[in-house]
């Protein structure tokens, strides 16, 4: 769906101003399949594959949020720039890695960075006492904090840049301050993509497309039979007998979001 929020999607990918003002003039717009996709596409000449890639992604965004995805979704990412969507927030674990990567040449160097390092687990945490408990001294005094470790200023370059990358991405990692509800890292997603590495690494990749939706599929039914606490045994058992005893998985996860207390939008 083409509408203001794949717009703002697609300008804040970097796509040119020539489409940009090509696909504003177009208003808000549906097209109902794939095959209207590709002639619109191809009927306004975007035909470069990064354009259609951002163009594609920007009018998929613009359809789920009109359909009902809150837009203040939060989406968790290692900063990426294709999750830079909705509600961004970053990873701690990701940003500490920054610090990891760094080789300490000299004993003060090594002192500085196991300084740094060690505040910033502290930081850590104490960011997760604060989501059992949130309030706003601690809010404050967590910012401060924040603002006090990565603005130090240590004998190594190397360091001192990394510091200045985490502070420039304070936002998006102190986001949890204002929704506690999320987590601090994204190894939960990690995890779940880990089953498609192994078996990449075992047996390549699938031989056909319609291979690949069949393993994303099943696997994906799988993963959130698990999180929701059902037998995917069962649940197949359930859909291949046409019984219809285990409710849709769409219900369950609204059930479980809704025992969590997490924000839903309005309309869906």
């Amino acid at each position: 769906m083409l509408n203001v929020d794949a717009l703002a999607y697609m300008a804040g990918q970097g796509l040119a101003q020539k489409w940009l003002r090509v696909l504003q003039g177009q208003g808000e717009r549906i097209l109902g399949d794939d095959q209207a996709w590709e002639t619109f596409l191809q009927s306004e000449g975007i035909i470069g594959e990064r354009v259609r890639q951002i163009v594609t992604e920007g009018a998929l965004l613009g359809s789920v949020l009109h359909h009902g995805i809150a837009p203040d979704l939060v989406i968790i990412s290692d900063d990426a720039g294709q999750f830079k969507i909705l509600l961004h927030a970053l990873c701690w674990v990701h940003a500490e890695r920054a610090l990891d990567k760094i080789v300490a040449y000299t004993e003060q160097e090594r002192e500085d960075l196991e300084a740094i390092q060690d505040g910033l687990w502290t930081l850590y945490r104490d960011l997760k006492a604060y989501k059992q408990a949130p309030d706003e001294q601690k809010k404050s005094e967590l910012d401060t904090r924040f603002n006090e470790l990565f603005t130090t200023q240590t004998h190594s370059e190397s360091l001192n840049n990394a510091l200045q990358r985490i502070d420039a991405n304070k936002a998006e990692l102190l986001l949890v301050l204002e929704r506690p509800e999320i987590p601090l890292h994204n190894n939960l997603s990690e995890n779940a993509i880990r089953e498609y590495v192994k078996r990449r690494k075992i047996s390549g990749s699938t031989r056909s497309e319609a291979g690949r939706r069949c393993r994303d599929t099943f696997t994906s039914l799988k993963k959130t039979c698990r999180k929701l606490e059902v037998s995917f045994w069962q649940y197949l058992l359930d859909r291949l007998g046409r019984k219809g005893t285990i409710p849709r998985l769409s219900a369950l996860i609204r059930q479980r979001a809704m025992s969590l207390s997490l924000p839903l939008s309005p309309g869906g």
